[in-house]
């Protein structure tokens, strides 16, 4: 982690990632980036569905390649870059045949690492793979549900799931949520875990960073009136919540409250279910 001099209020505290370290060059492949327009929280109707977004520096959006689908043609890392669209660093790939490409680079990763997408590759850092040729005990990310549906698992900042088992024609997964799931071993994955693994304990500082980020202010349910929030009201500071718990602007339990829909079809997939 880097540490500012505190020339302001806002250095005194402010932490941020080595990035000259491990980032190579500035500017993206422009063949790979094109323009994409934001959803900010809202859905398809405009409407707003998740609160304090908005706003924000433009950003070029990079097509990253989840699908992998150039098998056994060897892939030399060019460049490891950031990415505004997501938490983790990103790779750009040249492969034997010419084309260049992106993916979600791991730790580990320099420039010049050789990397293959094979049934038969040797399990290293970087190499995609089917589950059932991955031995007990390596982390793997970017991990398919369903062969050729492309990485859909284990894609952020540092996050890594773990081979607990081969079992007949399933993999036991324990996943960075700490649920165990068994997945099919014809699905792909990629060895290692995510670059960018200081991303969760960076301090930003200020509130102007977050904001140059998108993220919009958010302000406290107890810090209102009755008539905006239930936590409002009362004389000076309160306890957060009430006599049936913490609930959001609308009245509906929050903190704890299981979300997931019941006898849903993926359950039978699930062998121990994440911590509380």
């Amino acid at each position: 982690m880097k540490k500012y001099n505190p020339t302001s209020s806002a250095r005194r505290q402010m932490e941020t990632a080595e990035y000259k370290s491990v980032l190579t060059v500035a500017e993206p492949l422009k063949s790979l980036t094109r323009g994409r327009k934001r959803d900010v929280g809202r859905n398809s109707f405009g409407r707003i569905t998740t609160r304090h977004k908005g706003g924000g520096e433009k950003r070029l959006w990079r097509e990253i390649d989840f699908l992998y689908d150039k098998h056994d043609i060897p892939a030399e890392v060019l460049s490891v870059e950031y990415d505004p669209n997501r938490t983790s660093f990103i790779a750009l790939l040249a492969y034997g045949d010419g084309e260049k490409r992106y993916t979600l680079a791991p730790q580990g990763l320099r420039v010049g690492s050789k990397i293959i997408t094979s049934e038969h590759a040797p399990v290293e850092v970087g190499n995609r793979l089917p589950l059932k040729n991955i031995p007990v005990g390596t982390f793997v990310y970017n991990i398919e549900l369903a062969g050729g549906r492309g990485a859909q698992l284990v894609r952020s900042a540092g996050s890594y799931a773990t081979v607990l088992a081969q079992e007949r024609e399933y993999t036991h997964l324990a996943l960075p949520s700490k649920e165990v799931r068994i997945i099919s071993n014809f699905s792909w994955a990629s060895v290692g875990a995510l670059s960018n693994e200081e991303h969760g304990v960076m301090t930003y500082g200020k509130a102007g960073r977050m904001r140059h980020m998108g993220v919009r202010p958010t302000v406290r349910g107890t810090a209102m009136n009755p008539v905006d929030h239930p936590h409002g009201g009362g004389e000076g500071r309160t306890l957060t919540g009430r006599r049936r718990g913490p609930a959001t602007p609308w009245g509906k339990p929050a903190r704890g409250v299981k979300t997931r829909k019941k006898r849903k079809k993926s359950d039978k997939y699930i062998l121990s279910k994440r911590k509380k």
